[in-house]
């Protein structure tokens, strides 16, 4: 099965994931330097339904957020190492500065974020609870984050 997609495969890949009735759950970030809890979080996530669909930035939405140093790990690394994550069942790229219109295509059954976000920070939490669907903030990793470890470095 091949777990890194564009958004266009992911729309009919959703289609048939639809029909069949599988529970799709969706998540975001930059994932530029993976650590144990990224790896938590997608395996919180992927337990609230039956497809983990992990969307991420592209380089340049990552420069315009974070700066230009980053991402310290180009797109298609990121992409292969979350994707050969267990948990995780899709991985996407976006390219906006939010995953909204990826959220708003892709209708998830379940949103997942930290629980370092509020209900009205999560991007796309009241489109999803719109059609049905529900929002779940995940605790994080104590003292895991990308931040504590580039400022470590």
């Amino acid at each position: 099965m091949k777990r890194i997609v564009t958004q266009m495969e992911m729309l009919e890949i959703r289609k048939r994931l639809r029909r069949r009735r599988k529970k799709v759950v969706f998540t975001n970030g930059v994932f530029d330097i993976l650590h144990a809890g990224h790896l938590s979080l997608f395996e919180k996530a992927k337990g609230l339904g039956d497809v983990l669909i992990v969307a991420i930035n592209s380089d340049a939405s990552v420069r315009r957020l974070k700066g230009e140093s980053r991402p310290v790990t180009p797109y298609r690394d990121r992409a292969r190492l979350v994707a050969g994550l267990r948990p995780v069942d899709y991985v996407i790229q976006f390219g906006h500065d939010t995953p909204l219109q990826t959220i708003k295509k892709l209708m998830p059954d379940v949103l997942v974020k930290g629980a370092d976000y509020r209900i009205s920070e999560i991007v796309g939490a009241s489109e999803v609870v719109s059609w049905g669907g529900r929002v779940v903030r995940i605790r994080l990793l104590p003292g895991r984050s990308t931040s504590k470890i580039t400022r470590r470095i």
